[in-house]
């Protein structure tokens, strides 16, 4: 029994390893799908996720200096001179992400949403980034053509992560900003949490350990079988597996980093099994210069599916109180 034991400690230790340089360290080069095969699957998997949110109004195919990146666009006659919402996915989880969100917003706002370069989704990485901070340059690209009047910039997650690094650098094109559990960028997520993350993104690991890692980052009671009767999980569930993404890994901001953001910024954390940081996150949060910090009762890492009906009206009020 010593030796088993002996043996899983071995195993989770190097699984810890290999997640932990592949997450943090990354590949050179650019995202890519490891087959042929896993990007049919993926591609079945996403077009069934996207067949359940609205319609789209525009599909763009934006060329940047790193790749191509997909945006969908959702507006009306009635709010389409309002300051459009730009929406930043977590990992893995791309534009299907927004299902629960997206039909209330888009009933008073022109709605922006991509698949992040280096990450699953429609988008074409094909220049590498040599840091996380360049990951803002190419939604700066898409802002000035899409939006050059600025916008109401959200991100979830790792999203959460690049749109504080993009509001950092192009302060003038974000209204406001929302971080929706940002990752990495208040604090360092728990070190559970991290671990679980990390094994998530391992190929070769069998699909019931994957989908575990991933119902214990999105806080969902493991062996729900939620994966297997979600859309959207599935389709992260083959992204997990199939893309090898190539992104520079964040860090929290800095004192001199967070006084950048000068611009009013709400802040969401989960308050269970936060990602974020949980209440040190939400302490941290209230030192930005015009801070809304809000801990979500009964709520993961999954915070905007689970507060969704609740988050759109406060979020929409937030944008109106501060609009240019």
């Amino acid at each position: 029994m010593r030796r088993v034991g002996m043996a899983v400690v071995a195993l989770f230790a190097t699984v810890g390893l290999v997640a932990s340089w592949d997450f943090f360290a990354g590949p050179p080069g650019v995202g890519h799908f490891r087959s042929a095969q896993g990007h049919e699957e993926f591609l079945a998997a996403y077009d069934e996720a996207m067949a359940l949110l609205p319609d789209p109004t525009a599909v763009h195919d934006v060329p940047t200096n790193h790749g191509s990146v997909r945006v969908y666009e959702w507006s009306t006659e009635e709010n389409r001179q309002e300051t459009p919402l730009l929406l930043v996915p977590g990992r893995s989880s791309g534009v299907p992400m927004w299902l629960e969100n997206l039909p209330a917003l888009l009933q008073e706002r022109p709605v922006l949403a991509f698949d992040s370069l280096g990450d699953s989704g429609l988008s074409v990485h094909s220049v590498p980034f040599s840091n996380f901070a360049e990951q803002a340059d190419p939604i700066d690209e898409l802002v000035q053509q899409l939006a050059p009047q600025g916008v109401h910039l959200i991100g979830h997650s790792f999203g959460g992560a690049i749109a504080a690094a993009y509001a950092r650098q192009y302060p003038d094109s974000v209204v406001t900003l929302t971080l929706l559990e940002p990752a990495f960028t208040l604090r360092t997520p728990p070190a559970g949490l991290l671990f679980w993350a990390m094994v998530s993104s391992l190929p070769f690991l069998p699909d019931g350990v994957r989908e575990t890692a991933l119902e214990k980052v999105g806080g969902v009671e493991a062996g729900s079988g939620s994966f297997d009767d979600d859309p959207i999980s599935r389709m992260i569930t083959t992204a997990s597996q199939h893309y090898k993404a190539a992104l520079p890994q964040p860090s929290p901001l800095t004192d001199a980093e967070l006084a950048q953001l000068t611009m009013p910024v709400y802040v969401a954390i989960a308050a269970d099994s936060s990602l974020a940081g949980g209440e040190s996150a939400a302490e941290r949060a209230e030192q930005l210069a015009r801070p809304t910090v809000r801990i979500w009762p009964h709520t993961t890492h999954s915070l905007p599916m689970q507060a969704a009906g609740e988050l759109e009206p406060e979020l929409l009020e937030f944008f109106a109180a501060h609009e240019q």
